[in-house]
């Protein structure tokens, strides 16, 4: 099996690790081929941040070990998901005068356009991690999609910029480099669930996706095609469980367990006379405990997180806006009701979100928690695919910093025997 074919993703979360492995379809009409899926839990993950680089190194290497086995084949370089909570984003334009002579615009036009975009200001520790075309203007047409063939004098770009914390992106680099991976780009996790989930026809009406992951929420709006408002929320699944676990009494793995077997975020839907016996999820527990408690314990969580969610929306008056509503993914979106909550607290026509349709072992991936990581082949698949400059996005800065070390790891293998 050629290398060449090979597309890898890994979704780095603070709870889980997941790795796929997928084989690059021969044509437009097949589907991607999933050939190795690997899960590890992750240790020296914080709410999207690494706070220790052996233990994220180690979860990741665990997790390409198994994917690997299973494909048969060695993961070298992959495309990388980061959900930190310090995730920004602002607007920018660029414009350029048009370089031919008889003025239609070229790749290379668009390409100076974005490279003019990105001459802003940034703090320090910040660094671009993308730089997302939304729109162009043309001489004074606007609302352009595409300019390329067309003619005009000058050329105007309406571009987002998302920007991530440089020594959390270095963090990571150094993780991958320890785990044997070269980083082909660091991608936003909402970005690539994005391309897992959402249609063309949703993004063109207007939509907002809440990936629920174990320590962040992330959210990605689109309408009439592009992309609004990317966010990163400090609450996910995680702290869900860690309430269960406080208002019982009872241990992390407990509580995991009961939330996702007996779980609900509609308590006024739970008998009270429902109970939960422990002791059939640890035998050193003995207490029986009200499972309308629980929900009311969990719903108050999930209420949070989609309250925040809200208030991004808000934030660019869409909140009760989007005609297609929200798409709710992630390994929490599971919960019993979870649907239901969004619906009340968002205003706004709520469903889960499947992945598109894959090929090969898919059944491995057939659930909430590997959207991102499905999303990440099908991001590697569309940017492998363009040459030249990607219209998506930009290699992010962060890039620079994976690729030294990585030369310089290359340079290292020059001396050894």
């Amino acid at each position: 099996m050629s290398r060449i074919n090979i597309v890898t993703g890994i979704d780095v979360g603070t709870s889980k690790t997941r790795t796929i492995i997928a084989q690059k379809p021969q044509n437009q009409d097949e589907k991607p081929q999933i050939i190795g899926v690997g899960q590890a839990n992750t240790f020296g993950m914080r709410k999207g941040l690494v706070v220790d680089i052996e233990e994220t190194a180690n979860s990741i290497n665990e997790s390409i070990e198994q994917a690997e086995r299973m494909a048969g084949v060695p993961v070298e370089k992959a495309f990388i998901s980061i959900g930190s909570s310090d995730i920004t984003c602002q607007a920018s334009k660029g414009a350029i005068a048009i370089g031919r002579a008889d003025g239609e615009v070229t790749q290379d036009d668009i390409n100076r356009a974005i490279n003019a975009a990105q001459a802003i200001s940034l703090p320090n520790n910040k660094e671009i991690l993308h730089v997302i075309p939304r729109k162009y203007s043309l001489d004074s047409q606007d609302e352009i999609k595409d300019p390329i063939g067309m003619n005009g004098v000058r050329l105007e770009v309406d571009c987002l910029i998302v920007e991530g914390l440089s020594p959390y992106i270095k963090n990571m680099s150094k993780c991958l480099y320890q785990a044997g991976v070269n980083i082909e780009e660091f991608v936003l996790s909402p970005l690539a669930a994005q391309m897992a989930t959402l249609t063309k026809r949703q993004k063109e009406l207007g939509v907002a996706l809440i990936n629920i992951g174990g320590g962040t929420t992330s959210l990605a709006v689109y309408e009439e095609g592009e992309l609004l408002q990317v966010a990163v929320i400090p609450i996910g699944g995680a702290n869900v469980t860690n309430d269960i676990a406080i208002g019982l009494r009872t241990s992390i793995e407990v509580a995991e367990d009961i939330k996702l077997k007996y779980g609900s975020c509609l308590p006024a839907e739970i008998n009270k006379k429902d109970e939960i016996n422990l002791n059939k999820f640890d035998k050193n527990e003995e207490n029986v405990v009200s499972r309308k408690h629980v929900a009311e314990i969990i719903e108050a969580r999930v209420e949070e997180i989609f309250e925040l969610a809200n208030r991004e929306l808000k934030a660019i008056d869409r909140d009760g806006m989007l005609p297609a509503g929200a798409v709710i993914v992630g390994g929490s979106s599971k919960i019993m009701g979870c649907v239901d909550l969004a619906k009340e607290i968002l205003k706004l026509p709520t469903q889960n979100g499947f992945p598109k349709e894959l090929g090969g072992i898919a059944d491995k991936v057939d659930e909430p928690g590997f959207i991102t990581a499905i999303g990440l082949i099908f991001w590697g698949l569309e940017n492998q695919a363009e040459s030249g400059f990607s219209s998506i996005s930009l290699p992010p800065v962060g890039q620079s910093v994976a690729k030294s070390v990585n030369k310089i790891k290359d340079w290292l293998k020059g001396f050894l025997p």
